[in-house]
């Protein structure tokens, strides 16, 4: 059996001893799909190991309160920016496809993210897409919040992914919730690009108010679950191991000139520094 196939607490133990040079995989055959075909992996912590967001979430806003007009002052204030480069930008931020997907944050890291010339980053994103994401799912199936553009019977910047968002939670969002560990993560990986990259994790989040799928108070909750997320990784041995690979091969990406296409990061920058002020 080749070391890689190795059980996964096997593995961790592993990692853990300095006798062990196995590094962590890099490809979808080695970790494997949450549901075969879905194009989505399985994460780093079992389902159990996940945070309970059930646990650490208040109940979504309730009607009549401040905070659910807050709510709906932030959804007038944000979509309104949809017709512009900040929807633009919105939409793109919707899709978690890899390798799309890949480019989110390159930006802001300074590095060009690709399966080819970062693999360990490009799954260390891919698999805390899943752990982030996942950790959602407890309160999003138990309050089964309705999402703005169904409340106030408007559309979003993904028309395609309307009917089924409809039957999804929207309180916490996943998105915001991976995004933000995205940035998390990406700190440790970059420490000198730390600004930046909470920057683009803030608006990434962000993106889900624009898009109007998301309330303001679903996209605080789900960069609390993202936080929470990522303070459980750190018990996990192959997600440390594989933080140290991607931090060397951003070391070695950059002495290559690896760096993102300077136009679109431009237009990037541009476009978010339109919604600087605005809440959430």
């Amino acid at each position: 059996m080749r070391p890689f196939l190795l059980p996964a607490a096997t593995l961790a133990a592993c990692l853990l001893s300095s006798a062990c040079t196995t590094p962590p995989p890099t490809t979808v055959a080695e970790v494997g799909e949450s549901r075969p075909g879905s194009g989505y992996l399985n994460g780093y912590l079992a389902r159990a190991e996940l945070p309970d967001s059930l646990a650490l979430l208040p109940p979504p806003p309730a009607e009549g309160s401040a905070a659910l007009a807050a709510d709906g002052e932030a959804f007038r204030a944000l979509t309104a920016l949809r017709s512009g480069p900040r929807g633009a930008q919105a939409t793109k931020d919707a899709v978690l496809r890899f390798p799309q997907a890949a480019g989110h944050f390159s930006c802001a890291l300074g590095v060009d993210i690709s399966e080819r010339n970062t693999p360990h980053l490009n799954m260390l994103l891919r698999r805390t897409l899943s752990d982030a994401g996942l950790s959602t799912y407890k309160a999003k199936d138990k309050y089964q919040r309705t999402r703005p553009f169904v409340a106030f019977n408007t559309g979003s910047c993904t028309p395609n992914d309307e009917a089924a968002l409809r039957k999804d939670g929207s309180y916490p969002s996943g998105h915001s919730a991976l995004g933000w560990a995205w940035a998390l993560v990406l700190t440790e990986v970059a420490p000198d690009r730390t600004d930046a990259l909470l920057q683009r994790g803030r608006a990434f989040a962000q993106s889900r108010g624009v898009c109007g799928v998301h309330w303001k108070s679903d996209i605080e909750a789900g960069r609390l679950m993202g936080s929470a997320t990522v303070a459980r990784l750190h018990e996990n041995a192959v997600f440390k191991a594989q933080v140290a690979a991607a931090r060397a091969e951003v070391a070695d990406a950059r002495a290559r000139g690896l760096v993102p296409p300077a136009a679109g990061c431009a237009a990037e920058a541009a476009a978010l520094g339109t919604s600087t002020g605005l809440a959430p």
